[in-house]
């Protein structure tokens, strides 16, 4: 009787030394996304990927670049380059997303929409 007690306390803190699981985003991943400007002199459009991990979204080469989603897939995000800056935000459902963005260019002020679409 003593067998199934030790391979039971084994297995107890095996599980105990086992470090938790990163917590994971149901959005998690690459996104491509566009953001169209409807109203001032910036750009017409500008597109890049995105990736989602554990819920915070990053971009490799943008360092002035952050972004959250959350568990219901509000998004909020910033980023700067420059002399350009911009925030939006939004939501994300499924393999899909859209939201509003403003921001400005030098001393130019802008606004649009924003799409995304899951890699």
């Amino acid at each position: 009787m003593k067998t199934p007690s030790i391979w039971m306390i084994a297995t107890g803190c095996f599980i105990a030394l086992t470090p938790a699981a990163q917590a994971r985003s149901a959005y998690d991943g690459s996104w491509d996304l566009i953001f169209v400007t409807q109203r001032g002199v910036c750009e017409p459009s500008y597109s890049f990927t995105v990736n989602v991990s554990d819920g915070n979204v990053s971009h490799p080469n943008l360092l002035k670049f952050r972004g959250h989603v959350a568990r219901s897939g509000a998004v909020h995000a910033s980023v700067a380059v420059h002399d350009k800056y911009a925030t939006g935000s939004g939501k994300l459902a499924g393999t899909t997303g859209r939201g509003r963005w403003s921001g400005r260019a030098g001393s130019s002020l802008c606004a649009g929409y924003w799409t995304a679409q899951r890699n």
